[in-house]
């Protein structure tokens, strides 16, 4: 290749470093009581009608309103002639739907005098804080075999249907077969259609049993013990499940938004990821994201993906709790990893958390029937975990590539902001990071799909260093520190889907692609970072030079589908920062399809990318 032809690829790598970069102890937390004087609260949710109201739901069969902190002493509904409380019956679950501001009505979930589940509609009164209790057109009732695993949580989804979770029906190890058993609605997730002629039940088309002779069509997914509290991340449509154990695991289970139903979460096969009785298989199970044993808490009550503002450092995060132990806890994804830390340790019987509509989040505590505010830090939060290769997102620091920092409360609403231009600038948007005290230049800051993250390049002044720390503040408030492992090198190839290799044609610099992929014996080139030291590297923040080329002080190879390719160039990709860039041959006999590509240098391979062979 020659030299003439790098500027034509230094203006088409922006675009696919989009691609490729963008998908991000002490008591973290504070309780502010706002309410008391509730029995049993066992739900509490927003209409979404701009009130900002919250509606707590006590087991007895009452609904309450509270508003600007103040309870009112009249009940929204009360049905308590309609259910028998106690144990784990009762009132148990509410669900205003989208619109509910022109439609007026809601739903519930409570158990019946005979014990078993329904689903029923209530409308709202002329007055706004009173429902008519004679409005009741009840939509399903679900017979209960024993007193306990009732579900309960209603939830309407980002597709407008109402989502029900039921209980196996109890007792002990559900020894009706229910949860693996598509014939009953018991231990399942259910999705229906409420809305579209109100008053009447319509089956989804897109459920995922329909036409399935065996199964109720009303199913959405199944294995479930007993649901207690599930929800929709506002910002993705993520659903997480947090299904109570048996005798030994609390289990958090996870479904993409894209998701066309259907799974199966184990239970009675597994508890948690775990074989439930003796050996089993786990052959078409959709295993928990976590689970946490019974040392740690008994009964797992869930909650919601935190989307709020007032507390930035735990945007992102999946906050629940256990009834038993009182403590809080959060989950959240950093890269490839679920990392789980303690909120707070409370000496609560956490019954139920909420929502409200600007998406702070609120607690209930069975014991003294109160409800508290979750309060947290505007400091932007991360872990060693979320700061990763912007290629490959393995943990780690290579000096003068480029990086990843999955952090939370860096930019509160969707979108990226970028660098205007070189060199990179050492802000963003009121963002700044610092390496070992080294001001870094940024790249970009970014919150998109829910994820929010700081892209940047590692400053080249810590080689040498085994660790490094950390910082990111946003408008003058800092993280803690957090240390991190610099290595020598650690190779990633950057892609356009996460899979298959950001490489170009050599002749005309066009995109390697299914309809136009590589053939044996031609140059091509491919893009990668974390690869080590250079020759005639520049200064942090500007881009390597074009002449002389920044070569690689170690040797790059390269093989496709076992082959080795010639390599013939393997250096800083000149006009860039951060960025290196592969020549290559490829190889003859290299097989056709898509093959695996394997980067190495320095004694560090990549992970392994995909390029698309013809013959």
């Amino acid at each position: 290749m020659s030299g003439n032809r790098y500027p034509r690829i230094a203006l088409r790598l922006p675009i696919l470093l989009a691609l490729a970069t963008l998908p991000a102890v002490a008591q973290e937390i504070a309780l502010t009581r706002i309410a008391t004087g509730l029995s049993a609260p066992t739900d509490i949710q927003n209409a979404g009608d701009g009130s900002n109201r919250l509606f707590v739901v006590e087991q007895s069969g009452v609904i309450r309103v509270l508003k600007n902190g103040v309870l009112n002493p009249d009940p929204f509904l009360d049905i308590r002639n309609k259910t028998h409380a106690g144990g784990e019956r009762g009132l148990l679950g509410l669900a205003f739907p989208p619109g509910f501001a022109a439609k007026q009505r809601f739903y519930v979930n409570y158990t019946d005098l005979n014990g078993n589940t329904t689903i029923a509609q209530y409308r709202v009164t002329s007055n706004a804080d009173v429902a008519d209790p004679a409005s009741e057109t009840v939509l399903r009732t679900i017979a209960q075999p024993y007193a306990n695993h009732n579900g309960g949580c209603l939830r309407f989804g980002t597709d407008g249907y109402l989502y029900i979770g039921m209980g196996d029906g109890g007792n002990a190890g559900d020894p009706q077969g229910n949860g693996q058993n598509p014939a009953s609605l018991l231990g399942k997730l259910l999705r229906l259609d409420v809305e579209t002629d109100p008053g009447r039940v319509v089956i989804p088309p897109g459920n995922p049993f329909i036409g399935n002779s065996a199964a109720r069509p009303e199913i959405w997914a199944l294995g479930l013990r007993n649901p207690w509290r599930f929800s929709f991340d506002r910002a993705t449509g993520d659903l997480w499940i947090a299904d109570v154990g048996q005798d030994r695991y609390e289990e958090i289970d996870f479904q993409p938004a894209a998701s066309r139903g259907g799974a199966n979460y184990g239970w009675n096969i597994m508890e948690g990821a775990h074989c439930f009785s003796g050996a089993c298989s786990t052959d078409g199970l959709t295993l928990p994201v976590f689970e946490y044993p019974h040392t740690e808490g008994c009964s797992i009550t869930g909650a919601f993906v935190y989307r709020g503002s007032a507390a930035p450092g735990l945007r992102g995060t999946y906050v629940y709790g256990d009834y038993c132990s009182g403590r809080i806890w959060g989950l959240q994804k950093q890269a490839n990893s679920y990392l789980n830390r303690l909120l707070i340790a409370s000496a609560m019987n956490i019954s139920t958390f909420g929502e409200d509509e600007a998406g702070e989040l609120y607690v209930a505590n069975a014991k003294d029937g109160s409800i508290y505010r979750i309060e947290g830090s505007a400091a932007p939060r991360f872990t060693a975990a979320g700061v990763v290769n912007a290629a490959s997102y393995t943990p780690g620091l290579v000096a003068g590539s480029l990086a990843s920092i999955f952090v939370s409360g860096i930019k509160d609403n969707a979108g990226v902001v970028g660098a205007a231009g070189l060199p990179l600038p050492i802000g963003l948007s009121g963002v700044s990071v610092t390496v070992d005290g080294i001001q870094t230049p940024l790249l970009s800051v970014a919150n998109q799909n829910g994820s929010e993250q700081v892209n940047l390049q590692v400053p080249y002044e810590i080689r040498g260093h085994a660790q490094a720390d950390v910082i990111v503040t946003r408008n003058g408030v800092a993280s803690a520190p957090v240390t991190v492992t610099v290595l020598d090198a650690a190779p990633g190839v950057f892609t356009s889907d996460g899979v298959h290799a950001v490489a170009v044609h050599a002749a005309d610099y066009s995109l390697v692609a299914p309809d136009h992929p590589l053939r044996a014996g031609e140059y091509a080139s491919l893009y990668a970072t974390g690869l080590g030291a250079a020759a005639n590297e520049p200064s942090s923040g500007t881009a390597a030079p074009l002449s002389p080329l920044s070569h690689l002080t170690a040797t790059a190879t390269i093989t496709i589908g076992d082959v080795n390719a010639d390599v013939t160039f393997a250096g800083l990709a000149p006009k860039f920062v951060g960025v290196y860039q592969i020549n290559f041959r490829v190889p003859e006999g290299v097989p056709v399809g898509s093959q695996a590509l394997v980067l190495k240098t320095a004694n560090a391979a990549a992970i392994p990318v995909q390029v698309w062979i013809a013959e």
